[in-house]
């Protein structure tokens, strides 16, 4: 058995593990205020295809209502509790796609079955993890809605981890892994408080010792005008994270993927 990881660009991926696909904080937009797609096509329509959404917290590049009125009646949206009350516009795109939203905290776990014909009674559990992200999305406070980070138990166990920095349980919680999704930039020169950089993502790939890592949440998005500030930010994260996480955990094979294009990795454990 093998787990497909597909990635559409910034934290957006397709995870596809026991027949069932598992789809995370999809941003399917070439412009999201300040912000433009640089770097990748836009996903196709077969990238809103999933059995379940993951989203990991409210800031508008991950829990994107527009982007979630794509995909399909039905589809389960599992966001962190609060969401809803948090955003409108959530409520909104659920009531008029008739989304099934349910809403979780850490140590949550959510059953997952695959929606399509011929794939039987396929299922995954989707368990929720701490993030250390301030996820607020005003005027809610990280506290009343906070940033989560998912792992998904099918034939292999694979983390995405949202934004989150380094927290010291962060193994701990996440437990044994085959796939980690790391989250190695961001969408702007500076990188702030609460987010991997292509060093701590290596730090953490160490703490986690997984069979493999795909970087993420780098070079698709960049506010528009600063094309020419500290641009290495936006194009190099990616190498710099791999480079890395050769010296720092050498058992980790990091696959940087292109947008759209996707690795199939063996379950290791």
């Amino acid at each position: 058995m093998a787990v497909e990881v597909t990635w559409w660009g910034h934290a957006t991926v397709t995870v596809a593990d026991s027949g069932v696909r598992v789809l995370t904080d999809p941003l399917f937009t070439r412009r999201l205020a300040h912000l433009r797609r640089r770097r990748g096509a836009l996903p196709p329509p077969a990238a809103a295809r999933a059995d379940a959404v993951l989203v990991s917290h409210l800031h508008a590049d991950h829990l994107h209502p527009a982007s979630l009125a794509r995909l399909s009646p039905g589809t389960r949206v599992v966001v962190p509790r609060g969401a809803v009350a948090a955003v409108p516009g959530l409520r909104r795109v659920a009531a008029a796609r008739g989304l099934l939203v349910t809403e979780v905290r850490p140590g949550d776990t959510v059953a997952v079955r695959a929606a399509r014909e011929g794939h039987g009674a396929a299922e995954v559990t989707v368990r929720a993890v701490h993030a250390a992200h301030d996820g607020r999305r005003l005027p809610y406070g990280p506290h009343r809605v906070p940033a989560l980070g998912y792992v998904v138990h099918g034939a292999a166990v694979t983390y995405f981890a949202g934004d989150t920095g380094l927290f010291d349980t962060m193994a701990e919680e996440v437990g044994a892994c085959d796939v980690a999704l790391l989250p190695v930039g961001g969408w702007g020169p500076f990188l702030g408080h609460g987010h991997l950089d292509a060093r701590r993502a290596a730090e953490a790939a160490a703490r986690l010792a997984p069979a493999g890592a795909v970087p993420v949440h780098y070079g698709t998005y960049w506010p528009i005008g600063l094309d020419a500030v500290r641009p290495h930010e936006f194009h190099s994260p990616g190498d710099e994270f791999a480079r890395l996480a050769g010296r720092l955990a050498p058992g980790v094979a990091v696959h940087r993927l292109a947008h759209g294009e996707s690795v199939r990795l063996a379950a290791a454990r």
